[in-house]
């Protein structure tokens, strides 16, 4: 009646699992996913390789410039000021003007001391005349000294051969003898006296020989006085030697200041660059000319100034700070150092969104092209101011004129003639 049921038992011991929805949106989620990330990772390589790889950049850039310190080259009070701060100024323009008083009087001075030095150096060349007839008049001496002593001789030989007779007395004789000595003596002088007239003339011609009265070097060295006193009056206006935007005056009116003291800056905005600090692991690939994009905080992206790599620093910022880093320590902590890297922009971007010294930048270089320098091998012009060259001929218009005032008339021709007297032998 009860039979075996073998297949019913051995079915119900193992049921089919069915795989449930669940299951299969997570595994396809997953799945997915992988899918996303493994695209994810070779976009990422493949944009590091082909583009990011190029180019090195860094927001640790600032806008550098040339901050021209004005300065005076006198001392003086300051009488006026023509130019304040954020005001613009054309090279050659008169910034501050000091009282001219003190300097006026040194110049008069100094134009007197050269007139008196003039009128010495003069007076050299005339002794060089006089001097030449003083040996004449003494060797003249010498000449009449020797006829006296021939004529002393003669009576002395006289007396001596009538001493034998009685005719002569010893009184009389030894007067002859006397008068003998004296000429001789007489001679002896005169001979010191054209001797030291001859030194005299030699010693007046070694300051006077091979140059003329104005080349003379008590003249030169008044003239220099007087072309130091009247650049100083030319110095009592302090002028801009470039163009450029004044900015942090410190000097007020009637002010007392020193040479040398700064009294405002001078910051010519269309020369400026930029000061890039890379890391030193950024600076592989880095090269002067290559091209760079920079952003200013100041105009945002819609801006965007094109530059080029014009030199890399020759040392971190640490090697030139005040307190350079000691670190032969114990507690010695590795930091990744920077150099500045100098990037010039394009001066038409500069005229037309101006930028000023200390405003932060964004710097993106192209690192592609890789034939250029590291460092550079030929210095850059720098900027520099006109040379002062009509002030210069003006003092030299001033010199020759006080020369010719006290030269006298046909000295410097006479000076030519007289500078190398012959000496009488």
């Amino acid at each position: 009646m009860n039979a075996p049921q073998t297949s019913n038992s051995n079915a119900s011991a193992s049921p089919v699992v069915q795989p449930s929805a669940g299951n299969t949106k997570r595994k396809r989620a997953l799945t997915a996913l992988a899918s996303v990330v493994v695209v994810a990772g070779l976009g990422w390589a493949a944009y590091e390789y082909l583009v990011a790889s190029h180019y090195e950049s860094t927001d640790n850039a600032y806008v550098q410039g040339n901050v021209i310190q004005i300065t005076p080259q006198i001392g003086g009070t300051v009488t006026a000021i023509m130019a304040d701060d954020n005001d613009f100024a054309k090279a050659g323009q008169a910034l501050v003007q000091l009282d001219p008083a003190d300097v006026r009087v040194t110049l008069d001075q100094a134009e007197a001391a050269l007139g008196q030095a003039v009128r010495q150096v003069r007076t050299l060349y005339a002794n060089n005349a006089t001097l030449t007839a003083q040996i004449a008049l003494r060797e003249a001496d010498v000449v009449r000294a020797r006829s006296d002593i021939a004529r002393a001789s003669d009576d002395l030989k006289r007396r001596q051969s009538l001493t034998g007779n009685g005719a002569v007395s010893k009184e009389e004789l030894s007067h002859a003898q006397q008068q003998l000595d004296s000429a001789q003596s007489a001679l002896s002088a005169a001979q010191a006296a054209v001797l030291a007239a001859r030194e005299q003339l030699a010693s007046n011609q070694a300051l006077t020989e091979g140059t003329r009265i104005e080349q003379h070097p008590s003249v030169q060295m008044a003239a220099a006085k007087v072309r130091e006193a009247y650049l100083a009056t030319q110095r009592t206006a302090l002028q801009a030697p470039v163009d450029g935007y004044v900015a942090k005056r410190t000097v007020q009116l009637g002010q007392r200041v020193a040479a040398g003291m700064p009294l405002m800056s001078l910051i010519p905005l269309g020369n400026v660059w930029v000061d890039a600090n890379f890391k030193e692991i950024q600076l592989r690939n880095i090269r002067i000319g290559q091209p760079a994009t920079l952003v200013a905080d100041l105009y945002g992206k819609k801006m965007e100034y094109k530059g080029t790599v014009t030199g890399l620093g020759a040392g971190t910022g640490a090697a030139f700070s005040l307190l350079p880093a000691q670190n032969a320590t114990g507690n010695w902590i590795k930091v990744v150092q920077r150099i500045p890297v100098r990037i010039a922009l394009e001066p038409g971007q500069l005229a037309e969104k101006p930028l000023r010294v200390g405003l932060s930048m964004n710097v993106e270089v192209d690192v592609s092209r890789q034939d250029g320098k590291t460092l550079a091998d030929a210095p850059r012009v720098a900027t520099q101011a006109q040379p002062a060259v009509v002030q210069d001929n003006a003092a030299d218009d001033a010199v020759r004129r006080v020369i010719a005032a006290n030269v006298g008339k046909g000295s410097a021709v006479a000076s030519s003639r007289i500078a190398q007297p012959r000496t009488p032998k």
